[in-house]
């Protein structure tokens, strides 16, 4: 029963790899991937034959120091060069092939990987799913698309090259040894026995015996080396996330609340290691053992028929030579076993990483329907990633020159009606119909770093747009003095204040003068004066061009710029629903 579940595991990383290697060797890139996988194993083949040409060049050139057979001597020097410099010219370019080859792989697969994250807003859905009922969402996307897949390229390309040449290299020897090694005779029962091509079998049954107990000792670095790429990721994201919101964990002295955080995830990263070296220690320990016995193992063996005269000196270290490569081969297993399973443990994380990425673009929202001449929702039911539902069958409109107000108690599902209007909540029900030319205002923007007029002109590139328009639309999101800093390079979102970046925000809105607009608690960092002048701006911007606004705020201060206003007030209305909307008189 183990061993069958051993041979299911075994069958089931074998197709989540292959999986995983064949569409770059099926996608544009095909014939350079090919071209560049043919030449390194011709390389390798290659390689080969130049061992099996100086495991030959030891027979001879020792049988010469042992005739003391000077003028052989220095012809196999001679020799020696040549085959020298032929294996480091092959070498070198086997590296450098392999190498670019990984690059070119990880180049690919990146891409790919960063188109499918990036599309149908799956990076968003995909940490939503953290928090879904049942939810298996892959943490950490960024470590598995930056690091796990320069591992997986780099160990398929690294151990499959090297099985294959331990292969070719097994094939290529065992014929020598076969012939060196001659039979072995024994007696039992009053017969005796022989065994031809003794020394392969030695060196078969030597490997056997190795590889089994080299798996039975090296089998907890599995998932040892999953765990430990999970730590260190939950490490360096907590790192990223107290630099992204320095301000306020200074302005709050959470200093060393930060700190404990950082030291239970340090704390995590160190004590897995720790098991991870101690599991690699009782591995290496055996393995040092099989490497060092392995020098001595064939010429204990070949030693009687060497000291009875049946073979020279020379022959006898040809065999050590052919019995070290075979052993070589047939130990590919027991040297590489710490990076097979690194190598499954990456595997496993990417393949569940493309099957989560695979549920996103399965997952089902509302019905979004573009090109409206209006906002309407039909029988719209919005739940929360944990199951829960905040309100159902809502039934919608916002007309062209309608200013809808959305007040309610916090909790109640706002935000989350704002983003089934943005078509981003996948835990939606029903249809919207959405008109064109639509922006969106979070309560919390954002901005790449770099160029100022690239943060302003975000998603769009900021050279669709002049200097003057630039300038404008900051000066009329009350932003004049960054007008003239179009240019400056910063971290923008660290930079500003909460006002500034929701000012910003309302700046790149005046650049683009959309007809419709959602806003999210767009002004609630404002001061009263700010946030009634530009709510002006943007119903004047919006009544020219015969639009309409959907916003979402808690100050009545607002009551004054809409004409129409929803209130989300808590109670069931029969579905099992823990809010209800109604339209409420202005």
């Amino acid at each position: 029963m183990k061993s069958a579940n051993n041979m299911a595991v075994f069958r089931s990383t074998v197709r989540k790899i292959w999986a995983l290697t064949l569409p770059y060797f099926q996608s544009e890139e095909r014939w350079k991937a090919r071209g560049l996988l043919l030449a390194i194993v011709v390389l390798n083949l290659a390689a080969v034959y130049m061992l099996v040409q100086i495991n030959e060049w030891n027979r001879v050139f020792y049988d010469a120091l042992e005739k003391r057979d000077q003028p052989v001597f220095w012809e196999q020097l001679v020799r020696y060069t040549y085959l020298a410099f032929a294996f480091i010219l092959i070498a070198v370019y086997k590296f450098y092939l392999t190498q670019l080859l990984e690059m070119r792989w990880r180049a690919w697969l990146t891409r790919d990987y960063l188109t499918r994250w990036l599309a149908g807003k799956a990076f968003y859905r995909m940490e939503l799913g953290r928090y879904a009922a049942g939810g298996d969402a892959p943490d950490n996307p960024d470590q598995r698309i930056q690091e796990d897949l320069n591992l997986f390229t780099a160990y398929t390309v690294s151990l499959t090259m090297g099985l294959l040449n331990a292969l070719v290299t097994l094939a290529s020897f065992v014929g020598i040894l076969w012939g060196l090694s001659g039979g072995f005779s024994f007696s039992a029962g009053g017969s005796t026995y022989e065994i031809p091509g003794f020394m392969v079998w030695a060196a078969v049954a030597y490997c056997v015996v190795g590889s089994l107990i080299t798996h039975y000792v090296g089998r907890p670095q599995i998932a040892l080396n999953f765990q430990q790429q999970r730590y260190e990721a939950d490490f360096r994201h907590h790192l990223v996330r107290v630099r992204e919101y320095s301000e306020a964990i200074a302005l709050d002295g959470g200093e060393k609340v930060e700190r404990q955080h950082l030291d239970t995830r340090f704390t995590s990263v160190l004590a897995n290691y720790l098991r991870l070296i101690r599991a690699q220690k009782n591995l290496i320990w055996f393995t040092n053992f099989f490497a060092q016995a392995a020098q001595v193992f064939p010429m204990i063996i070949a030693a009687p028929r060497f000291f009875s005269g049946a073979i020279q000196l020379g022959e006898l270290m040809q065999i050590g030579s052919a019995f070290g490569r075979v052993q070589d081969s047939l130990s590919w297993f027991v040297d590489n076993y710490s990076s097979l399973a690194a190598w499954r443990a990456t595997t496993d994380r990417l393949t569940s990483f493309e099957e989560s990425l695979g549920r996103q673009s399965t997952t089902q929202g509302a019905e979004i329907i573009a090109g409206a001449d209006a906002l309407v929702a039909r029988n719209l039911s919005l739940g929360l990633p944990n199951g829960s539902q905040l309100m159902s069958n809502l039934s919608l409109q916002v007309q062209p020159g309608d200013s809808v107000l959305v007040k309610g108690p916090s909790g109640s599902g706002k935000s989350t009606l704002f983003r089934a209007f943005g078509g981003i909540w996948p835990f939606a029900k029903g249809r919207i119909e959405m008109p064109a030319d639509v922006m969106c205002i979070p309560q919390n923007p954002y901005f790449p770093d770099g160029r100022l007029r690239d943060a302003v002109a975000y998603p769009e590139p900021a050279d669709r747009y002049s200097d003057t328009e630039i300038q404008q639309a900051l000066a009329d999101a009350l932003l004049p003095q960054l007008a003239s800093r179009l240019d400056d390079q910063d971290a923008w979102t660290q930079k500003l204040s909460g006002g500034e970046r929701q000012r910003l925000a309302i700046a790149r809105v005046l650049l683009k003068n959309p007809r419709w607009l959602l806003a999210d608690e767009a002004t609630s960092a404002l001061d009263p004066k700010a946030e009634a002048s530009l709510y002006r701006t943007l119903l004047e911007r919006l009544e020219k061009v015969r639009g309409g606004i959907v916003s979402i705020g808690h100050r009545p201060a607002l009551e004054a710029f809409h004409n129409r206003r929803w209130e989300i007030e808590a109670g069931a209305d029969g579905s099992g629903a823990a809010f209800q909307l109604r339209e409420a008189s202005t």
